[in-house]
């Protein structure tokens, strides 16, 4: 009896070492335990006449989540728990006055400054060493000031309440999931000032919309006007939707434990710790293994979540809608992180003018962000680069008048990029990878405006001019571009052949959706070079350690290539390739296929369903580290 007192007592304490995980068998069962007791408060439930719930019981019940809530992001992040609840009350209050508030200056005042205090916490807390970093390497290093030293003046301000040296000031941790609950802060404050939704008066419901704990640590990003009036609804659980409840919940489970544990241990992370120790075919499979690992990885977190709160009666919207069948970067970024996507859009780019227009402050964000580059990275070249961009943009405005529009559309998508690839980390490496995405859509744009003719003489021209810049300057990047425009150009000329062939035209459609998914597969995996790079790392340290990384991968992919090596690192690594082959299959299968196999899930008899759980437990259970793998979007 000591022995479980015990362990139900270190199931709701922290551990530091060990924070708590869908992956865990501790999750389950503190969670089966809540379960339980959550099942006695919905088992009386009334509704009343329109429909909502009982607000006795709904209190009870939101309360109750809410406060498990607590206990599991403080199982997660510590006493960084008390940011989240003065996050909480933040969001309440502002909330209930602007609702009581008649004069809409007050109230867009209001708005604004529960904007402004979410974002200077997220920013205290994520970006310090970034921008500390940005000061020392500009105004420090070219007007001779003091460099900043980062200080974590929340710590001194404890150690001097209780007269200890207990917290380190020294250093700034990252609260877990800060950027999703101040986003949901965030989208709850505007659309309450637009008035999409009514205030939300009781505490602990609104409490349980900031904190619920399925996706509170790593989305998906929960609006407002979607969640909140589920607040108000009775609990109901059918039989299909358990069974698809427990699909969600065992296939994240199946895509976490089996696909992006087992190859990031067993490939990806040995790759990158050390590109120069392997060859250049290793380090190009590494990176297209790596968009696999982090899609299992982050939708399957989804997954589980969405399972999770479908058992206690509430929806979670869509994250991912298999965004390795984009045919472009465009379409990529509408089935990549769905819930961020359209929080970027709807808060940050239809803002800043959408296609409609761009303002000022378009135009400051990326001549802002392309010169603090050009100041901390001191590179010549980029320096030209950024000064030629910002001269080209200028006499756009001031000599195209009618091309305004077009610019500033393209500036807005470039602005929501790179502001999209900063809300990842803190660091110039999330900025290049956001940057590469967002010069990836622009391209495609103009693109799929331009004739066969015009694109092939596009490739012909840029591969003749890098293939010849090739052989001259030497460098693996140059090498490495050519060869990329090489491979893009043959492909065109096949597809272009084809297409005037009107017999198979219907196989030329095929191959060419087939070519369009394989280039950009590629083509995002390529960016997320400088995402894998800059994770996991501790900020000081993120610009220079992540640089280095991508510099020796390009380094070795961009060099020759041994392609005697390739059949013996096939059979070296012949599960991790064998694994990756399967993923990729599944995630290409039709959705409706998918449809069919998940209803058939949901459909099968009780017993049947248990066996299943149990048997995919044990061979869970097989592919488990010693070391369990914390979820990749922890981190943001």
């Amino acid at each position: 009896m000591t022995d479980i007192l015990t362990y139900l007592a270190s199931l709701f304490a922290f551990n530091d070492d060990h924070p708590l995980l869908f992956t865990q068998i501790h999750f389950w069962v503190l969670f089966l335990i809540i379960y339980l007791f959550f099942g006695l408060i919905v088992a009386r439930q009334r509704r009343q006449a329109d429909g909502s719930l009982d607000p006795t019981r709904r209190v009870l019940r939101n309360g109750y989540l809410f406060a498990f809530s607590l206990v599991f992001y403080y199982k997660t992040s510590g006493l960084f728990v008390l940011l989240l609840v003065l996050s909480t009350l933040l969001g309440w209050v502002l909330g209930i006055r602007m609702d009581h508030t008649a004069s809409n200056a007050r109230r867009k005042g209001l708005m604004v400054f529960g904007v402004i205090v979410n974002l200077a916490i997220l920013c205290y807390f994520k970006y310090a060493y970034f921008f500390t970093d940005i000061y020392n390497a500009t105004i420090s290093h070219y007007f001779g000031s003091e460099p900043l030293q980062v200080v974590n003046h929340m710590a001194l301000w404890a150690n001097n309440l209780f007269h200890t040296n207990h917290f380190d000031a020294s250093v700034i941790l990252l609260p877990v999931g800060i950027s999703f609950f101040t986003f949901q802060n965030i989208s709850y404050i505007v659309d309450v000032y637009k008035r999409k939704i009514p205030h939300v008066g009781n505490i602990l419901d609104f409490g349980f919309y900031t904190a619920f704990f399925p996706q509170l640590v790593a989305g998906p990003i929960l609006r407002a006007d979607q969640f909140v009036p589920q607040l108000y609804k009775p609990f109901f659980l059918g039989r299909r939707q358990f069974g698809i409840a427990v699909f969600w919940i065992c296939n994240g489970l199946i895509k976490k434990l089996i696909l992006s544990d087992y190859l990031a241990v067993n490939f990806v992370d040995r790759v990158f710790d050390n590109p120069l120790l392997y060859t250049s075919f290793e380090n190009f499979s590494a990176l297209m293994v790596y968009s696999l690992q982090v899609y299992a990885d982050f939708s399957g977190y989804t997954d589980i979540a969405i399972g999770v709160a479908m058992l206690m009666g509430f929806y979670l919207p869509v994250n991912f809608n298999s965004p390795y069948k984009a045919q472009n970067p465009t379409d990529f970024w509408r089935r990549w992180h769905m819930s961020l996507s359209r929080w970027l859009r709807d808060y940050l780019y239809i803002p800043l003018g959408g296609n409609r227009t761009a303002g000022f402050a378009s135009y400051f964000i990326l001549a802002a962000i392309l010169l603090i580059a050009a100041f901390r990275l001191q590179n010549l070249w980029f320096t030209l680069a950024v000064c030629t961009v910002i001269a080209v943009v200028l006499l756009l405005l001031a000599f195209r008048p009618s091309h305004r529009r077009t610019l500033g559309t393209n500036v807005n998508n470039m602005d929501t990029m790179l502001l999209g690839g900063l809300w990842h980390g803190s660091s110039f490496n999330f900025i290049t990878w956001g940057g590469l995405n967002g010069l990836g859509i622009l391209v495609y744009k103009w693109w799929k405006d331009r004739s066969w003719t015009t694109r092939l003489l596009t490739l012909l021209l840029l591969t003749t001019a890098l293939t010849a810049a090739s052989y001259l300057a030497e460098s693996p990047l140059v090498n490495l571009l050519a060869f990329c425009l090489q491979v893009l150009l043959g492909g065109y000329l096949i597809l272009f052949l084809l297409s005037r062939i009107k017999k198979i035209s219907s196989v030329n459609r095929r191959l060419s959706t087939a070519w369009s998914v394989l280039i950009t597969f590629i083509f995002i995996s390529f960016t997320r070079l400088f995402f894998r790079s800059g994770s996991n790392l501790n900020p000081a340290e993120a610009n220079e350690t992540a640089w280095n990384t991508a510099s020796q991968m390009v380094e070795r992919i961009g060099s020759q290539w041994n392609l005697a090596q390739i059949p013996d690192i096939l059979s070296n690594y012949a599960s991790v390739f064998i694994l990756f082959a399967v993923g990729m299959i599944v995630h290409w299968l039709p959705t409706r296929f998918k449809r069919r196999y998940r209803l058939w899930f949901a459909r099968m008899p009780l017993w049947l369903m248990a066996t299943f759980v149990v048997l995919l437990a044990v061979v869970l259970y097989q592919f488990v580290t010693s070391d369990l793998q914390p979820f990749i979007y922890f981190q943001f």
